[in-house]
């Protein structure tokens, strides 16, 4: 069981992560700068006691705090009440359960009409690439999206030749972020993506 400063504490260190550069939640073990007196003085406080009489286990909240800043990064603690929340957490808890099965649906999406994988990545004239394109109108999902950036390795080249200083800094910060709650251990879906490719 937590309580309503665990819950807080949980929902400023995950802000954190998504919102700033530099704080990192596994690095920090989820500890911010943070104070019990803080929180007693926020007029929103009761928001927290509530979220954590409803996710009463820490594993579940983190995940549930995850699958809504992965919606929102700015989500108030007020929206994570309602019932669009729980529908992030339940939407987000299907996916990470059949995770392999998205992937290499996704993955069959991506790859089926293209003659030189590559395309898929390559930057034209600044432009978005077709596998960027593709997750933004949620063609795929941004999970598969992580999963590739971290066997492939393309954000690095993304980053210096897409043009755009406006969405792209955004959405890459949110995959780079979003990717360190996803499986690390990368060979199942090398040998998916093998067998599609």
């Amino acid at each position: 069981m937590i309580d309503g400063y665990e819950a807080f504490s949980l929902y400023q260190s995950l802000k954190l992560h998504f919102n700033q550069q530099t704080y990192d939640f596994f690095k920090y073990n989820g500890k911010t700068n943070t104070s019990k007196l803080v929180f007693e003085n926020r007029k929103d406080k009761y928001h927290f006691y509530k979220l954590a009489r409803k996710v009463t286990q820490k594993d579940d909240l983190v995940s549930f705090l995850v699958a809504n800043f992965v919606e929102n990064e700015n989500v108030w603690v007020g929206d994570l009440l309602t019932e669009d929340a729980e529908v992030n957490f339940r939407k987000y808890q299907k996916i990470i359960q059949s995770l392999s099965y998205i992937f290499e649906n996704d993955c069959k999406v991506i790859f089926e009409d293209c003659k030189d994988p590559n395309d898929v990545i390559r930057v034209v004239d600044g432009e978005y690439p077709i596998l960027l394109k593709k997750a933004l109108r949620k063609e795929i999902h941004i999970e598969t999206l992580c999963l590739l950036a971290q066997i492939l390795g393309f954000l690095p080249m993304w980053n210096k030749k897409i043009t755009d200083t406006i969405r792209w800094p955004e959405y890459q910060k949110k995959l780079t972020k979003y990717a360190h709650f996803l499986p690390q251990d990368m060979v199942k879906y090398k040998l998916i993506l093998k067998k599609i490719i």
